[in-house]
This record gives C-alpha cells, structure tokens and sequence, in this order.
C-alpha cells in the first residue's frame, strides 16, 4: 500500500472513532430544547452583528466587553448591545489571523481596575503578539502599556496565539503562536510558541524554570506549542488547560506544567498540509504528551470550565470551542485524563469563544456566522 492512501485511511479511522464517540445532538433555533446527556438546554442567540469576535469579560457593573479582531471592544448590557464602542483602543495589526485578540479582567478588579487585552501589533519589521493593560474612564481606555511584545519580530501573519489567564496568587499567564518559526518553539531564545508567565505588572517572577538559563527567555514557561487558542485556570485543583491548534490533525488539549516541552514540531499526532509527513514521532522522552487530541483537526479555540451549579451534570467538564466542526466540545475528565467528549450545538458557527459568565451561564462567540449565544438549562 502506498503512503498517501496508508494515511489517508488512518485518518478516516480515526474519524469514525471520534464520531462513535461523540454524540451529535441537532442543533435547534431559539427558545428550542437540545438534549445533552441529562442536561437539556436552549439555545438563546442575544447578538447576530459580529465579524470576527475574539474574547470577552464582563465588568462587575454588569456590562460584557466583546473584542473583534479588527480592533473594536463592543459594550453588551443585560445581554444587548449597548451601540456602544470603547475608544483609544490600540492600532492592531488586522491581516491574516492578526487583530484585537483576548481579554481578561484582573482578579482584583474591583481594587486596582486593570483589564488585560492581548493583540497583534504592527512593528517594524511586521508584527508581534502584545499584551497590553489598561484602565477604563468611561468607555475610554486610559493608562495604556505594553507589559510584553514577544520578539522577534515577524512578517508571518498567522499563529500568534493569544489567551490570558490569571491564576490563584495572580500571575499572569499568556500564550504566544509560533509564527511558522517551526524549530524555533524548541529553543528559549525567543518568545514563540511558548506559553510565558509575568507579574501583572509584567515583571519577570524569578522562580520562573529558565530565569537562570544563559540565553534562554525569562518569561517563558513552557514550550514547544503550535499556535495555543483556548487556554482556562482550574481554579479548584490549581491547574492550567490549554489546547493548541495541530497541522493537519493533531490538534491537542493539553495540561500546562512548569517548564515542560509540549513537542511541536518534534512529535505531533498530525501530518503537513500537503498529506506528507510532519515528524515520524507522536511521542518522545522529554516530552508531554497530550491529554486529548484530535484527527481531524476540530480547530480548537477558546475554552472555559465549568464550575457553575446551573449545569450540575457538567462540572469540572472542558468545554473547547471548534471552528473547523462548528460546534462547542464538552470534555469529560477524571482528575487529568480525558474520558469522552461530546459535541453541542452542532453548526452553530465557528466557535471562537466560551466562558462562563458571573451569573453562572454559559455563553459563546461565534464567526460565519457572527452570533453571542446563551446556553440556558432547561427546567425539568
């Protein structure tokens, strides 16, 4: 048998595995019932104007700041929209996957008033990943600065990650794309593909792994990472998620640990686009394998925990959205090891965000189309 009709059948292996695994409940309009497992929901569209959303936070004052790449942060208020835009937002590097990208609020919000946007900035020489902090006066954005700009410098107008978490002692933890620097993410010389970890005031902690490591990043703390879109703090066991989208197949979730090498391009569970071979290794000493992956490739992007009482039967699940599939993934774990997935709202969109909102719902972004959408447990 020769190798391109070899891989293709284990690609479609693969496929069947996933959707035997994977229960497809339809995907039904509005105020509309969708069974999943024992949880029923509707599914309640609040916003049909978005292009390309990215991230959002809500504000302790009840308004939902909604980012789009190209570069606007749009005020929702009991889940409309306000018409309202924030001004002095910075110029972002809008081509390719380039733009306005997450946001996230500090943990100590109400004290300090900082909020955190990560974006692609136009620098000499191309473009970078950029995380900023800001306060708001009004709708005003207002003592602005650049805590992180990764380096070098790139044309490439793709992979440029970039979510934002904070965790229980308030680090702040971002991740940066490759940029197609593919053998670059195996070195610490440079901030790409790498997962980075900074004071909120983006001082470098000294017990980060490779402070002390001639040459190598202080920021850094993990690497080997394609291009990581979804990344969440499981606050109850002090852990970080995050899944990374793979080349073609070999998207992977992942279990983010102090100064770890997550493979790329060393080992991967894809192939190149082309159909040839990427790296003959899925596993390798020294490397973390991955918790999930996925062949094909779901296009893994944006992803909360749910930790809410309003969907009882899924707590401590991962819900990951999927561009590619269209659809939100809910994975089931056990401690640290994956147990089933299944799919929700199937066709939605291209999911480009989830989380989990102050009053305890589920909320999503999707592109194609550009929809706000609101997961509301149906009462028995």
């Amino acid at each position: 048998m020769n190798k391109p009709v070899f891989y293709l059948l284990v690609l479609l292996a693969a496929f069947a595995t996933l959707a035997a695994t994977s229960p497809l409940p339809h995907f039904s309009p509005p105020k509309s019932v969708v069974a999943a497992d024992s949880t029923a929901f509707t599914v309640d569209k609040l916003y049909e104007g978005f292009t390309n959303p990215w991230g959002m936070a809500w504000l302790p004052d009840g308004r939902l700041l909604v980012t789009e790449r190209a570069g606007q942060i749009l005020v929702f208020k009991n889940n409309k929209f306000t018409g309202e835009k924030l001004t002095g937002v910075p110029e972002v590097f809008a081509e390719g996957q380039g733009g306005l990208l997450d946001i996230k609020l500090h943990p100590d919000y109400q004290k300090n008033k900082w909020i955190y946007i990560s974006y692609s900035k136009p620098v000499e020489g191309g473009a970078t990943t950029a995380i900023m902090r800001f306060k708001l006066q009004g709708n005003q954005l207002v003592e602005k600065k650049d805590l992180f700009l990764a380096k070098p410098y790139l044309k490439a107008d793709f992979h440029f990650g970039s979510r934002i978490v904070f965790d229980k002692d308030k680090f702040l933890y971002f991740s940066s794309g490759e940029r197609g620097t593919q053998p670059k993410v195996q070195e610490l010389d440079n901030d790409h593909g790498k997962i980075h970890r900074l004071y909120d005031d983006g001082r470098v902690p000294q017990d980060n792994p490779f402070v002390n490591q001639k040459g190598a990043h202080p920021s850094i703390w993990t690497y080997g990472h394609r291009n990581p879109q979804g990344m969440v703090y499981d606050a109850e066991n002090n852990r970080i998620w995050a899944v990374e989208h793979g080349p073609k197949g070999g998207d992977e979730l992942n279990l983010i640990q102090k100064g770890k090498n997550y493979g790329w391009p060393k080992t991967s569970y894809g192939i190149n686009y082309d159909g040839t071979i990427l790296t003959e290794f899925k596993e390798m000493a020294g490397v973390e394998n991955p918790v999930r992956y996925w062949v094909p490739s779901i296009g893994p992007c944006g992803m909360t925990m749910v930790t809410s009482n309003q969907y009882p039967d899924w707590k401590g699940n991962l819900l990951v959205g999927a561009l590619a599939f269209r659809y939100i993934a809910r994975v089931q774990l056990e401690g640290t090891k994956y147990v089933k997935e299944q799919r929700l709202v199937q066709d939605i969109g291209r999911v480009r965000a989830v989380a989990e909102g102050p009053d305890g719902f589920i909320y999503a972004l999707t592109e194609g189309p550009g929809l706000l959408i609101k997961l509301t447990p149906s009462k028995s």
